[in-house]
């Protein structure tokens, strides 16, 4: 009897906030899905999901209310690649996960297991609004970065909401350096990496040789080299792009989606129609590299147009731990250069959730998602406004950070 009476107490002390039901009344709720926009809306949680969306929803018995005060209600973003939750302070030792050095791994790097949910990036994103992320290290010694994990930004223990999501690949400048320095042996190695992938254990267990991947690197590909997982391809120029459509059109089984694409735009038809979507950072605008020659602040606003599914993020090499908060803002800045604004809203919420594969749970407002939500003091897009409140999974989250409690500690207005 003591240990069933000890088994209930726990199983309380372990039930979450999220079982609670909730009715946030009275907002501009963002849906994303075909219901629109619904104007004095309401939006009912009950453990964790979306219950019921519309108009002057009566309050179930016990309920907590949530006046939004006609404020904007929307999903929570999601940073569709991030370091977040793998460094403390970025480009120092001991506490940064998110550089890989040495030979010994690369593919089988998995940025699942080293996902840190206490540091303090992960609060200050979540305050931005950002409730999941995409995360994987900022890359290894040859063209494959490694396994990026989907996580969930409550500062739960257990937040790696799926491990093993997306393989890193490097098919431009960057895996040509890393591969002989040249495309012409950066493909055939690519190429020679997939066989091996495919053929394991096999050659691996004979003793046969002539693989040119590692064991831990073979295994950890073997998935991803048989369709069963999504590459996330670093490339920009449009050679590049249309060398990779050409490769998925010979090998259909495989699951592609670019990160970067600042020349994607010129080969955006080519991409819509190859089902390639583009992750874009809507201020890599500039011709900084040779791959770049002709990259253009409506990069995103084009690729939409012509049928393109993209998402929005900080481009390769602007990815650190601390920018996931700024996905927001960078869709901002895709609306001034021509992106409609719920296009550029999806590109941070329902279009990473559908990249990744979590489109049916996340992203959208809408019933039986789970209950990611924010409320806004103003329009989501602007760099003026913040959160009023966020919540995961239905669990209202602290709207406090390391740097609130700075601020709050040492704003001279405070009574001593």
């Amino acid at each position: 009897m003591k240990f069933v009476c000890a088994l209930l107490f726990a199983v309380a002390l372990a039930t979450p906030t999220a079982a609670e039901t909730i009715l946030i009344r009275d907002g501009r709720v963002v849906t994303n899905s075909a219901a629109g926009v619904i104007e004095s809306g309401d939006v009912l949680i009950t453990d964790g999901r979306i219950a019921a969306l519309g108009a002057n929803i009566a309050a179930p018995r016990g309920a907590r209310v949530i006046d939004a005060q006609g404020r904007y209600v929307t999903p929570g973003a999601f940073a569709a690649m991030s370091e977040l939750g793998l460094s403390e302070i970025s480009g120092s030792g001991a506490p940064n996960d998110a550089s890989v050095e040495g030979g010994l791994v690369a593919a089988a790097v998995d940025a699942a297991q080293a996902f840190n949910p206490n540091v303090t990036a992960v609060a200050v994103t979540r305050l931005e609004g950002v409730t999941r992320a995409a995360i994987a290290p900022s890359g290894t010694a040859n063209m494959f970065g490694g396994r990026g994990a989907l996580v969930t930004l409550n500062g739960a223990a257990e937040s790696v909401l799926r491990p093993r999501a997306f393989m890193v690949l490097e098919l431009g400048e960057t895996g040509a350096e890393r591969t002989g320095s040249s495309r012409a042996s950066l493909w055939p190695a690519f190429e020679a990496a997939l066989r091996d992938a495919r053929e394991y254990p096999g050659r691996y267990r004979s003793g046969q040789g002539g693989a040119v991947l590692n064991e831990l690197d073979a295994e950890a590909l073997a998935p991803f080299a048989r369709g069963q997982g999504l590459f996330l391809v670093h490339v920009e120029s449009a050679a590049d792009i249309r060398r990779l459509i050409r490769f998925k059109r010979d090998n259909p089984s495989l699951r592609f989606a670019i990160h970067g694409g600042a020349e994607a735009w010129q080969v955006a038809s080519e991409l819509a129609g190859a089902g390639i979507p583009v992750i874009v950072d809507p201020l890599s605008n500039l011709p900084d590299r040779f791959e770049r020659l002709s990259a253009r602040s409506d990069n995103a606003a084009l690729l939409h147009r012509a049928g393109v599914r993209i998402a929005i993020a900080p481009a390769p090499g602007s990815v650190d731990a601390h920018q996931a908060r700024l996905a927001l803002q960078l869709a901002g800045n895709a609306v001034v250069n021509g992106l409609s604004w719920d296009a550029a809203f999806a590109a941070v919420t329902r279009g990473p959730a559908d990249l990744f594969g979590v489109g049916d749970r996340l992203g959208r407002l809408e019933r039986g998602y789970l209950a990611d939500v924010v409320i806004w003091d103003g329009d989501p897009l602007d760099v003026m406004s913040a959160p009023t409140a966020v919540l995961i999974e239905g669990e209202e989250q602290p709207m406090v950070s390391r740097q609130t409690r700075l601020r709050d500690r040492y704003n001279p207005t405070r009574a001593r």
